[in-house]
């Protein structure tokens, strides 16, 4: 590897753990807006995604410059290749945490609702991945990537435990349909979150052992 394909594949690096770290902070501020009902900070979350959309863009053309100006082979293609899809999960989960920021600016509009005890848990464990996954893409650590893909069941589990509590209460109570839809939107924001970590613990999968597992498929390594 030249040293000018070093430095360049170094600011790469770190250009995507800040657009990380801006995502986390997105997901964490709209689930605290919801359980605490801020629609100031509900509203801080949306006004925070131009941001991060112009973030996933310029680190895409600078992926796309880096390949077109070293033509990088074997491991250093696969590291661009991963953060290119790493790049476009954060987007994806910068989004749904908008989505999740919304829904809250709307629940503090509403009647009170009992927020399910598990959206907090299920919110920390679906950050949980997705700095793991990180981690595992920084450390090019394929058993701590393994790790984020054996967590996805518990988020799965979380997901249909408050599916059900939030149907019971719509079941007992008419006027809590419109905010249990609203809070089961939210869980299911989180349990999508947490499948793009998967898909990111996968990316490092690839960029590792050139092994893509992808839809549970094993393919051999390149």
């Amino acid at each position: 590897m030249s040293n000018h394909l070093h430095a360049d594949l170094e600011k790469l690096e770190k250009r995507l753990l800040y657009l990380a770290a801006q995502v986390e902070d997105s997901v964490r501020k709209a689930i605290t807006a919801l359980l605490e009902r801020k629609q100031d900070l509900a509203l801080d979350v949306v006004a925070g995604d131009r941001e991060i959309d112009e973030r996933e863009v310029e680190l895409e053309e600078d992926c796309l410059k880096l390949l077109a100006l070293h033509q990088p082979v074997a491991t250093d293609l696969r590291f661009i290749a991963a953060v290119l899809k790493i790049d476009n999960d954060l987007e994806r989960i910068g989004d749904l945490a908008v989505s999740i920021a919304k829904r809250a600016a709307f629940l503090t509009t509403a009647p009170p609702f009992p927020v399910p005890h598990q959206m907090k848990a299920m919110m920390e464990q679906a950050v949980d991945m997705l700095r793991k996954s990180l981690d595992a893409f920084v450390g090019g650590d394929v058993v701590k990537a393994q790790e984020v893909l054996e967590a996805d069941d518990a988020i799965d589990k979380l997901h249909k435990e408050i599916g059900r509590e939030v149907i019971a209460a719509m079941e007992s109570n008419s006027e809590s349909v419109e905010p249990g839809m609203q809070l089961f939107s939210v869980s299911k924001a989180l349990e999508r979150i947490a499948d793009h970590a998967t898909n990111i613990a996968e990316d490092v999968v690839y960029m590792v052992d050139g092994a893509i597992i992808r839809h549970g498929l094993g393919v051999d390594p390149v």
